[in-house]
């Protein structure tokens, strides 16, 4: 695991049962090929990190950013580098099909996931973030994909996953006006699960992170699979992979504790392990 301390600029620091993805690359987060290599690396590791079995499992992973934005999006060197060089098209071609298999695989990683974001949150950032369960936004926060301004459109998927929350109306005028949106819109629009108070931002992210890393972990990853199902495939296939999911959470400590404890206590005092 990387050093907290070191100067990577995408790193993963533990907080108890959480797996935490730091964005730390001053003064604006730009999203260069150091990043795209990191966040690569990181989501490797947190494959690994949330392994069922793990004795070590990470049970959440919460991805936040260091400075006063997450992101001013990414370094255009980078795609000028591209398009005047040999080969533009078959090299922008492997450029999105790396950076898809990164939101991919954050998206399927089998913990909730939680994108914390403080301030102003631009294209490559703004996709990681809709690869996430769940996306957390302080009040002064806001969002674009503003690829428009070098001919390009979002393409690590931003806009289907956009489609997937807003509806594909949204997702197109989010895209086509390249505007920037407030927090508080992109609530309204299901793009954003909550706006929470500046002050005390990232102390709530945390804690946020730290209540879904606490609960039935099986459960989750679950749920997770269910929800998916659905939105990509309808609801009947998600019907059809139903009891395959979850009749085997009957076998797991954390299902035969809760149903004691509930039956014991009353309901909303089990605790649970993962497992």
């Amino acid at each position: 695991m990387t050093d907290a301390g070191s100067a990577a600029p995408v790193r993963i620091e533990r907080d108890g049962d959480v797996a935490v993805v730091v964005l730390d690359k001053p003064p604006l987060n730009l999203f260069d090929e150091s990043v795209f290599a990191g966040f690569e690396a990181a989501v490797a590791e947190l494959v690994a990190l949330t392994e069922p079995g793990r004795p070590d499992r990470a049970r959440a992973v919460l991805l936040e950013a260091r400075g006063k934005v997450v992101s001013g999006g990414v370094d255009v060197t980078a795609f000028r580098a591209i398009a005047e060089g040999p080969d533009p098209e078959q090299r922008g071609t492997a450029l999105w099909a790396r950076l898809l298999r990164v939101s991919q695989t954050l998206e399927d990683l089998p913990v909730p996931t939680v994108f914390a974001a403080h301030g102003l949150t631009l294209t490559a950032a703004f996709e990681f973030a809709l690869a996430c369960d769940v996306l957390l936004a302080a009040e002064r926060a806001s969002f674009g994909l503003v690829e428009i301004v070098v001919g390009l459109t979002p393409s690590m998927g931003g806009p289907q996953r956009l489609a997937e929350r807003a509806g594909p109306a949204r997702a197109k005028e989010l895209v086509f006006t390249g505007e920037r949106y407030p927090a508080a819109v992109l609530e309204r629009w299901d793009v954003v699960n909550r706006v929470l108070p500046d002050e005390g931002f990232a102390e709530a992210a945390r804690a946020y992170a730290h209540r879904v890393a606490a609960g039935p972990t099986l459960a989750h990853a679950a749920t997770k699979r269910l929800v998916t199902t659905a939105v990509r495939h309808g609801v009947r296939a998600a019907d059809e992979i139903t009891p395959q999911v979850s009749g085997p959470l009957f076998g797991t400590a954390d299902l035969r504790g809760a149903v004691a404890s509930f039956l014991d206590e009353g309901p909303g005092q089990a605790t649970y392990r993962g497992r």
